[in-house]
């Protein structure tokens, strides 16, 4: 763990502003790919034609790739601020990840392969690896984050010694089901924005039935969490951090309201607050660590064991402070320009 002379180092201030932009990228990665992974996730459900397929495929089309650069970034910022951390995340969980990779280069290829061929039988091909590129990487994100959240067996060496299967434990997958579930819920409610006629009508009959599922998914969640890990820690040490359950929770809230209302874009923003909200209040759970280690926590890999010079993160956070801007003006752009429902002759075959 950290000690009281760390915490008054430059060092600590650097890795933990680094910790925390660790956090958000992957709050944001999950805000913003979720719904396209829902959306795919929900085609064999909601899609009743090839017109219907199509839509919801261009629904998605202009924003997943811009999307993942969210999780490039994710994953960048672990290998240049905790490279330790990193290292442990691609040995111990080398095949849950490799599985997701899989899964999302699967589901790229899906979008320009599918109308190559003038064949039915190609098309479903092509549109069950989307559909299963889609929900694969949902739930095994929520695998993952499950077995973070509650804590991998790390040796001394800082290496996980829980294989493929390990990480399938109750917990972990409760994870996967309920980031399913969130990512279910967030696609539909996409869905209603960009789509039009039955289709539309059909998303948002589905965000509504999907909704009391979230809610008792996520209480259940939360009591099991308590049970389960070390993560209410920091909140019973500093109360004033359950201020980020009011995230969730009133996310949950207004989605509904607001979806009832047939403001759909409110809708989904609600449900954007809720994903951003419940990603931040595990991470704020782990803190000092980046991967806990469980069921012996002075095997963890901290912000302090595992982070990066301070030389490095100092560039790092120059870096960060000229490119992510850039990053978000250009996305604000691509849904400004393309967040709009789509007519008859916007969907191309």
């Amino acid at each position: 763990m950290v000690t009281l002379m760390e915490t008054g180092s430059l060092h600590f201030y650097l890795a933990t502003i680094w910790f925390v932009l660790w956090g958000v990228l992957w709050a944001v990665y999950f805000m913003l790919d979720g719904f396209d992974l829902g959306a795919g996730s929900l085609m064999p459900v909601l899609a009743k034609n090839e017109a219907d397929r199509r839509a919801i495929l261009n629904a998605t089309g202009p924003f997943w790739d811009g999307n993942e650069v969210w999780l490039i970034a994710a994953g960048g910022v672990t290998f240049a601020a905790f490279p330790y951390a990193y290292a442990q995340m691609f040995s111990g969980l080398y095949m849950a990840l490799m599985l997701l990779l899989f899964a999302l280069i699967v589901r790229g290829v899906s979008f320009e392969f599918r109308s190559k061929v003038a064949s039915e039988t190609w098309r479903k091909v092509w549109d069950w690896c989307h559909i299963l590129g889609s929900f694969l990487p949902a739930l095994l994100l929520g695998v993952a984050f499950g077995n973070i959240f509650q804590g991998i067996p790390l040796d001394e060496t800082g290496f996980s010694q829980a294989g493929l299967f390990g990480l399938l434990n109750p917990y972990g997958l409760a994870g996967g089901v309920l980031f399913v579930v969130i990512f279910l819920m967030h696609g539909a409610l996409w869905l209603t924005i960009r789509t039009t006629g039955d289709l539309k009508a059909r998303a948002e009959s589905m965000a509504t039935r999907i909704w009391p599922v979230l809610v008792v998914l996520t209480v259940l969640f939360l009591a099991y969490t308590a049970v389960a890990t070390q993560l209410f820690s920091n909140y019973f040490l500093y109360p004033v951090l359950f201020v980020i359950l009011l995230l969730p929770v009133g996310g949950l809230v207004l989605m509904r309201t607001y979806l009832g209302a047939k403001k759909y874009w409110m809708a989904w923003a609600s449900s954007c607050v809720y994903i951003v909200g419940t990603a931040l209040f595990g991470v704020v759970g782990i803190f000092p660590a980046i991967i806990p280690s469980n069921p012996n926590p002075g095997n963890s890999l901290t912000i302090m064991n595992s982070s990066s010079s301070v030389l490095t993160l100092e560039i790092m956070l120059v870096v960060a402070l000229i490119f992510v801007p850039t990053v978000i003006a250009y996305q604000f752009w691509v849904y400004k320009k393309f967040a709009t429902p789509m007519a008859e002759t916007d969907i191309h075959y």
